[in-house]
């Protein structure tokens, strides 16, 4: 059941994308914003509780939901996943800006590009070069494919749907409160911040070794040991490194007008190796995460076949 849950939420992905941000985004954000309200006084406890009433009580509830389901309704509970993967995975989430950046700089259409990235980071760029455009455009993607896709896919293989709606629910509430670093919100978004990195400590660790296997498998794992520490923020740093190696490219790199990114620190060291980025690599890009799904999916029917035979 759980192969056939992806490819039908992936099919049906494809055929109508779903608008995440009327859908997910908002009604997260107004959630967050209320418990915030109700608990928010700078303590850490008190950002505990408020992160166990946002992400594990709905959760427990979808848990009591799906084994009811499962136990009396096979088929209600397999569209009960279904669902639960369409709302919380998709590449059409962001692949449409990928693909728009990727037209614009081909055709030359600088400014274009410019704002369709900044739609997409919702932060200005307007002195970045094509190339720039162009790196910052793969790193996005690199990591909007694990924390959209892989990471979700990874929950749901192995606790069901309860899965990606609590990796969903923890990277909103870690934006939301855990990114946060203004004095007066105190210690209330620790937990969620580090709540989150437990959570997705297996699963980037993963998508990294699978950009390796599709990609530049030498280059990937030496980029990842040897550079992955120098990004600030480390999960970002092995998704990164191991991709960009794997494409043989260079990210990272500080920009030719300083500062004009307000959020994107100026330190930003060098990963990976080979060549600038431009719209040849995006589209290498686009294969090396098409890639990485199908050996997800692979993986995913050996195990299902291994099962049933030996069942």
């Amino acid at each position: 059941m759980t192969l056939i849950a992806i490819v039908l939420a992936l099919i049906l992905e494809q055929l109508h994308a779903l608008p995440v941000v009327q859908v997910v985004h908002q009604p997260v954000a107004k959630l967050s914003g209320f418990l915030e309200r109700s608990f928010n006084d700078g303590r850490y406890a008190h950002g505990v509780i408020a992160w166990v009433l946002g992400v594990v009580a709905p959760a427990l509830l979808l848990l009591i939901l799906y084994a009811y389901l499962w136990v009396y309704q096979s088929v209600a509970a397999l569209l009960l996943s279904i669902g639960v993967l369409y709302l919380t995975m998709g590449f059409r989430q962001f692949s449409h800006y990928f693909t728009e950046l990727q037209d614009a700089l081909r055709s030359g259409d600088i400014d274009i590009a410019r704002r369709t990235l900044a739609t997409w980071r919702q932060h200005s760029g307007d002195r970045l070069s094509s190339s720039e455009v162009a790196r910052l455009a793969i790193e996005e993607a690199l990591l909007a494919s694990h924390r959209q896709v892989f990471a979700p896919l990874f929950w749901f293989a192995i606790v069901g749907p309860v899965g990606p709606v609590i990796y969903r629910l923890a990277d909103l509430f870690k934006r939301h409160w855990g990114d946060r670093s203004d004095v007066e919100f105190g210690q209330f978004g620790s937990f969620s911040r580090q709540a989150f990195a437990v959570i997705d400590w297996l699963p980037v660790r993963l998508t990294a070794f699978a950009f390796a296997i599709v990609g530049d498998f030498e280059d990937a794992v030496y980029c990842w040991r040897t550079q992955a520490n120098r990004w600030a923020d480390s999960a970002s740093g092995i998704l990164l490194s191991s991709g960009a190696g794997a494409l043989g490219v260079r990210l990272g790199l500080p920009f030719a007008a300083p500062a004009q990114l307000d959020d994107v620190d100026d330190i930003r060291p060098e990963l990976g190796l080979g060549e600038e980025a431009d719209p040849d690599l995006m589209q290498s890009t686009t294969g090396l995460v098409w890639r990485t799904l199908v050996l997800v999916l692979l993986l995913l029917a050996l195990v299902w076949i291994s099962g049933w035979m030996g069942g």
